[in-house]
């Protein structure tokens, strides 16, 4: 249990570094991007894989989760401005679930090693709380649909695309592991620990 926070106070000094906060930026605007562009694998009947997940469960990894839950902030908020002004009003709900999701990614992958268990943990939780609970609350509140007409279509779905999104996942860290250690001076979390 001492060790839960010591993840917090590193995540927070990882803040300190030009090289997290430059390639934190880099991956906001790779997912922003990735959003906007509509880059995503279609599935049939009616699902869709995107890719932005990746660059948040990077940031998680590589610089744990208080940098997550910012970065978590930074994406919901500039994606909305950067183009779905023309969807409606802001609804901060969304945010606080990319707040979340942040945390999460962080606790599971960060400073730890990924392993397939890691992955499975992670991107479960983030299925469950994230995209099952908390979206589906708050297209509730915005669009005034019974929560439960809505989860009859949303956990079939999550439950489908989970083993997809959990193979890149654990592919994805260990790339992204591998490319910023390659980078001079760059070690990953894991090898710091």
């Amino acid at each position: 249990m001492s060790k839960t926070p010591n993840i917090f106070v590193r995540s927070l000094r990882e803040l300190r570094s030009t090289r997290c906060l430059a390639v934190t930026a880099l991956l906001i605007a790779i997912n922003v991007t990735l959003d906007l562009l509509g880059l995503s694998i279609k599935l049939p009947p009616n699902l869709r894989i995107g890719f932005g997940f990746l660059c948040n469960a990077s940031i998680g990894m590589l610089f744990g989760p208080v940098v997550g839950m910012m970065a978590g902030v930074c994406t919901d908020v500039l994606g909305y401005f950067a183009g779905n002004l023309s969807m409606g009003a802001y609804f901060p709900g969304y945010t606080l679930t990319a707040v979340v999701g942040g945390l999460i990614w962080g606790l599971w992958l960060y400073p730890r090693k990924v392993t397939v268990w890691r992955a499975i943990g992670a991107k479960t939780c983030i299925n469950l709380f994230c995209n099952i609970c908390l979206n589906t609350l708050w297209l509730t509140v915005t669009g005034g649909k019974a929560m439960s007409v809505l989860l009859v279509t949303r956990v079939p779905k999550n439950l489908i695309l989970l083993p997809i999104e959990i193979v890149l996942v654990y592919f994805g860290m260990k790339l992204v592991n591998r490319i910023y250690g390659a980078l001079p001076n760059g070690k990953t979390a894991a090898e710091n620990s």
